[in-house]
């Protein structure tokens, strides 16, 4: 099928240069401009051979199943806890997605975010803006080199982040389903022990209902007083109310955020805590990697038009 008659699904906006290239190679319809999406789907989804969406979005079964000749969904993102992978694959959908070339940029802003909530930046910022340093001393903060760290899922992300780690000299401890080959950090068998022995706590495993509230009061409690918890992975992970009162109450010393249980809505209670870094969803922000994920979303399709295949299968 020449990719000029293919029409194309788009759910939610995309970047403005994503949605030029696609409008330049498919017939594309965004399902956010119709008033009414279900009376447009039941007229129309018979038309549609491909989807593309966005980690952040993800796409409902019920809108898959209302395209009966849909042949591929791309995703832009590397979660897939928004897309019902099995349920398309059951369908007959190739799902592709974007995994790798956001990998260094979220292992980056998640040091950032680890040096950022021990150090204080954000709040030694806030500090000398306020004018307060003219009347007070900026208190002490907490060294990051020569600490331990965990890392609770060991993929291409925390992979990634147990590199940047050697080069602050930590030791590096990590939880899987199952340790990981070839790799010599240290394995813990439950995210319980791992949070017991870390001195920081990154999460980079994947969301869904497997991973969700994993990180519990109980975690928080092992991970203790003088630890950090960063999050760069899904916000459906962690416990947040248990979160807030562990920061409340100081029962660990503080935390990194890029993401949260209900974006774009972050609760007041964390808004109000000083001894938090909150972040806006930004890990993969940048024009590079951005640019990266919009041309491996266009990749997906055009391998798929062209042989059946993806350069990224979920």
């Amino acid at each position: 099928m020449s990719s000029s008659a293919v029409r194309l699904l788009q759910i939610g906006r995309q970047m403005p240069a994503l949605e030029q290239a696609l409008a330049a190679r498919y017939q594309v319809h965004c399902l956010a401009d119709e008033a009414d999406p279900q009376a447009f789907l039941a007229a129309h989804g018979a038309e549609f051979q491909a989807l593309v969406t966005s980690a952040a979005i993800g796409v409902e079964h019920a809108v898959v199943q209302a395209l009966p000749n849909l042949k591929v969904i791309s995703s832009f993102g590397v979660g897939l806890d928004k897309i019902d992978v099995a349920a398309a694959r059951a369908q007959g959908v190739a799902v592709g997605y974007t995994p790798e070339v956001l990998t260094d940029c979220v292992a980056d802003l998640a040091f950032g975010l680890l040096i950022d909530a021990a150090r204080g930046l954000s709040a030694a910022d806030r500090f000398v803006r306020r004018g307060d340093w003219e009347r007070s001393k900026f208190p002490m903060s907490t060294r990051v080199s020569g600490k331990k760290l965990g890392i609770f899922g060991l993929g291409r992300i925390g992979r990634a982040i147990a590199r940047r780690a050697s080069g602050f000299d930590m030791a590096v401890h990590y939880t899987n389903r199952q340790p990981a080959e070839g790799v010599s950090y240290g394995f813990e068998p439950s995210l319980l022990e791992l949070a017991r022995w870390s001195d920081f706590l990154v999460i980079a495993a994947a969301g869904g209902q497997s991973t969700h509230h994993l990180v519990n009061a109980e975690v928080l409690s092992a991970l203790g007083a003088q630890g950090f918890l960063v999050n760069v992975a899904r916000g459906s992970v962690i416990d947040e109310a248990a979160l807030v009162q562990a920061l409340s109450h100081r029962t660990i010393a503080g935390a990194g955020l890029d993401v949260f249980e209900d974006e774009p809505h972050v609760p007041a209670a964390l808004r109000a805590l000083d001894n938090v870094v909150l972040l806006p969803h930004v890990a993969s922000g940048t024009h590079e990697t951005r640019q990266a994920m919009a041309d491996r979303v266009l990749d997906n399709l055009a391998r798929f038009f062209a042989d059946g295949t993806l350069v990224s299968a979920a």
